[in-house]
């Protein structure tokens, strides 16, 4: 496939922080697809299976977790890559790893660690996803990290934009290899961004109809939901409701994706970038719905946020879930011994403690976090259900 003149060129690439030369080609593939499997291949992208998406540690085998999310995600991204002719390997590396930092229970359990690191410069998802892939994880003989291409670090610095202020995690890696997070980042990260927004409001909307949070009628009180499930039953006259419930989810993500194909494509005209380099410089994003889909779909998160994320029987599992995240931490904080020794802080001091806790709750499974409290502390309460 041609690239389009915007589009980043593996060819091109700014290079990885770790020199590669003297080894053996280990096929036929370019820098971003190599990117993409070892990001595949990593031990942090196998551990997305047993981690929060919005139900913690579900008892349902259809609902999400971070895993199948993120897979989505990256169908999604490929297919919007493949039409504006951008480089569908960057985009799905990007897709792939966009949520490899988060810690056990999802962002319940990033409030956990953001308070209990206050003192030490606190956590964030983002921010720690670009601490594991160049430093704390250590696949190869010869350098920290999965030593990825600056493109595909920079795409998972800010793919939600520039970054105004780094916290601490960031900033030590930009310090080593700088990332330029002042400017937007190539459209292959926005394609990643928006990406992510529409696999997360349609699949979301469907986990919720399975977990019985809302019927189908309250959710066609949202008019983006109402639209869609109109044309649906238009086509699908004699079909049982049941029997359509997928279809709207498919003819949403269809709507959603059709408009930001349309939009990017007229943002960039508008813009008349020329090469990659001129989107970092735009000035704004460039990939993204229109501003008529743009507020329907924030009354659609509105919706969720109101009938699923603070749901109470979501909320409940959540509050219990914390306490066991803020106990575990608590319990390593007391006896650093407790930490395994390859965990254990490199410095004698307070910041550094917290920051080794903190880098080895991350890295849990909800599943591995509630054992690890069961031994340490005692036993945990998650209702059942989700």
């Amino acid at each position: 496939m041609t690239l389009a003149p915007y589009a980043s060129d593996p060819s091109r690439s700014r290079g990885r922080r770790h020199a590669e030369g003297g080894r053996t080609t280990r096929g036929p593939r370019d820098d971003f697809q190599r990117d993409r499997d070892r990001i595949i291949h990593s031990i942090p992208f196998r551990r997305l299976r047993h981690k929060t998406q919005v139900f913690v540690a579900p008892d349902g085998d259809h609902f999400r977790v971070r895993l199948t999310h993120s897979l989505e995600v990256a169908q999604i991204g490929r297919t919007m890559a493949r039409a504006l002719g951008l480089n569908e390997d960057l985009t799905e590396a990007l897709c792939l790893a966009h949520d490899i930092g988060h810690p056990p229970f999802g962002h319940a359990g990033e409030d956990v660690l953001e308070a209990a690191m206050a003192e030490a410069g606190g956590f964030d998802h983002n921010a720690h996803t670009i601490r594991l892939l160049t430093k704390l994880e250590r696949p190869y003989p010869r350098c920290d990290g999965l030593n990825l291409t600056w493109e595909t670090l920079e795409g998972l610095a800010k793919h939600n934009g520039p970054v105004a202020k780094a916290t601490w995690a960031l900033a030590e890696a930009d310090g080593e290899f700088p990332l330029e997070l002042g400017t937007w980042p190539s459209l292959e990260a926005q394609v990643a961004a928006i990406a992510d927004d529409i696999a997360y409001d349609n699949h979301d909307v469907d986990d919720g109809l399975r977990a019985g949070l809302f019927r189908l009628d309250d959710v066609l009180d949202v008019p983006l939901a109402k639209q869609n499930w109109t044309a649906v039953r238009a086509r699908f006259p004699d079909v049982p409701q049941v029997r359509l419930l997928p279809e709207l989810i498919r003819e949403q993500i269809g709507a959603m994706v059709n408009d930001v194909l349309a939009e990017t494509r007229r943002r960039i005209v508008e813009a008349g970038v020329a090469n990659a380099e001129e989107v970092r410089h735009a000035g704004h994003a460039l990939a993204g719905f229109s501003e008529a889909f743009a507020t329907d779909e924030r009354r659609l998160k509105r919706f969720l946020y109101a009938r699923m994320y603070n749901a109470p029987p979501v909320q409940a599992v959540r509050k219990e879930a914390q306490r066991v995240l803020a106990g575990l931490f608590a319990a390593y904080r007391d006896d650093l011994r407790l930490l395994p020794s390859e965990w254990q802080p490199v410095e004698a001091s307070p910041t550094a403690a917290l920051r080794a806790i903190g880098d080895f709750i991350a890295g849990m499974t909800d599943r591995y976090a509630v054992r690890r409290y069961e031994e340490l502390v005692g036993p945990a309460h998650l209702p059942e259900g989700f």
